[in-house]
């Protein structure tokens, strides 16, 4: 059924979910294969902490698995999965303190590994992570989850010209924070 399953369009699996137990299940683990790399992708670089990143990622299955239909996901799987993990981070950002003591600041910073392409990496990180959640936030879901504009306007709720210009200005903007230490590097 594996190999059956594959060659499925979304759709046929959102149907199959609502059936009896083997076919959903089935169904269910070809949309975890197809999507989960993705989906952990955007968790992990909207969060920014892979453990916070795994409890939004699992939730995330668990709720589409109880909530999927072929009504309630017109869109994408993609889209609609990534609609709930961000959902479920803006919510745990809300109760959130944004302000940590001077003293825990260095017990959280990553090691960094001192080669060249791993600093880079990490400046390019926490460049991303400069960026306001409007730019942060569909620059995410384009360059790491391979997301349509439209898909993107969809979960943001901006229309599609918005989501492709605010990815436009957050390369823009990590150009600009980031054209100094490439000087540094290059010097």
């Amino acid at each position: 059924m594996k190999k059956k399953l594959a060659s499925y369009p979304d759709i046929e699996l959102l149907k199959m979910l609502q059936k009896e137990k083997t076919e959903a299940e089935a169904a269910f683990t070809e949309i975890y294969d197809r999507y989960s790399t993705r989906l952990n992708a955007y968790c992990i670089r909207i969060t920014g902490d892979p453990e916070q990143a795994g409890d939004i990622f699992q939730e995330t299955f668990y709720k589409f698995f109880m909530k999927a239909s072929a009504d309630k996901c017109s869109g994408s799987i993609i889209g609609f999965l990534i609609t709930i993990a961000r959902n479920l981070y803006l919510n745990q950002q809300r109760g959130k303190k944004t302000t940590i003591p001077i003293e825990e600041f260095e017990e959280i910073l990553p090691a960094i590994d001192n080669s060249p392409d791993m600093e880079m990496v990490e400046l390019v990180k926490m460049a991303i992570d400069l960026l306001g959640p409007d730019y942060r936030e569909p620059l995410i879901m384009k360059v790491y989850s391979g997301m349509e504009y439209a898909e993107i306007g969809d979960i943001c709720g901006i229309s599609t010209v918005n989501a492709r210009s605010r990815v436009f200005r957050a390369r823009q903007k990590l150009k600009e924070i980031l054209t100094p230490y490439i000087k540094d590097t290059v010097s």
